[in-house]
């Protein structure tokens, strides 16, 4: 899919995330994608399954193009959405893992830690994966395989 194919993003944080909430909500919103907030709204305590359940069932259903998930480490968000068909979340720390998760994996969610990246990090993740594009090819007979009923 390409970046002018995109126009709704599903995010979601937890109380850890919500630190960078403002952050990557107004970076996606001035970037024109229409933001799709599953919360949480406050600091707090929640249960980042339940966000993450549903922006991923928003991006399985094809409500949302792409999906971005903030909790503490982002290894929480990235596990529960992946448990979704169709879900590709990808877990980066550097834009590097952004950038090819999106070209050679086509990932279509982007996981990070709050506790981990600061805002200027959070935005360089959101850069990478937002201007990358999957490279099809050989790359998209693999992606096609991560789902197990696929191949």
């Amino acid at each position: 899919m390409s970046e002018g194919a995109v126009r709704r993003v599903a995010f979601g944080c937890d109380h850890a995330g919500f630190a960078l909430r403002q952050t990557v909500v107004e970076y996606l919103r001035g970037r024109g994608f229409e933001v799709l907030d599953f919360g949480t709204d406050r600091p707090d305590p929640c249960d980042y399954p339940d966000i993450a359940h549903a922006v991923a069932r928003a991006l399985a259903e094809g409500r949302a193009d792409r999906a971005v998930l903030v909790c503490g480490s982002g290894v929480g968000m990235s596990m529960a959405a992946n448990r979704h068909r169709g879900v590709r979340a990808v877990l980066c720390s550097e834009p590097l893992s952004a950038r090819l998760g999106r070209a050679h994996n086509d990932a279509n969610a982007l996981c990070f830690g709050a506790r981990i990246v600061g805002p200027a990090m959070a935005v360089a993740l959101l850069d990478a994966f937002f201007d990358s594009e999957h490279e099809g090819g050989r790359h998209a007979r693999r992606a096609a395989r991560i789902d197990p009923e696929s191949g």
